[in-house]
């Protein structure tokens, strides 16, 4: 059987169900990938960036979803930044269907199993 793939999801803390919803998606026996995440509540510490460059270095890519609340999130744009200069492959998926923000340099689609599994599959 082939390597589990490790995708490291980045999320704005209001957007934490949506999280959760993604993750379920991976609780499927037949699905080949896990979700990773470094999801905190306290202010972030140099310490914690460390650990996120850490994960998102193990990762195979980095699933960005995408919502309104994320043009404010200052720890999801650092994690954007980190997966970009560790040389990740990133994608966009919209958190919520009638909600279409945009990232500058974030490639974003529909969520859709058919969008996540092509996504984790050209990795």
């Amino acid at each position: 059987m082939a390597e589990k793939k490790v995708i490291f999801v980045a999320f704005a803390i209001e957007d934490e169900r949506q999280r959760d919803f993604l993750k379920g998606q991976s609780l499927s026996p037949r699905a080949p990938y896990e979700f990773v995440d470094m999801s905190v509540k306290e202010p972030y510490a140099s310490e914690w960036k460390e650990k996120v460059r850490t994960r998102i270095r193990r990762s195979h890519g980095v699933i960005v979803l995408v919502s309104k609340n994320s043009l404010t999130s200052s720890g999801q744009g650092w994690e954007i930044e980190c997966a970009k200069e560790e040389g990740k492959k990133v994608r966009g998926i919209w958190a919520y269907s009638n909600d279409r923000t945009q990232l500058v340099g974030v490639t974003t689609v529909a969520w859709s199993d058919t969008n996540i599994s092509a996504f984790i599959d050209s990795l």
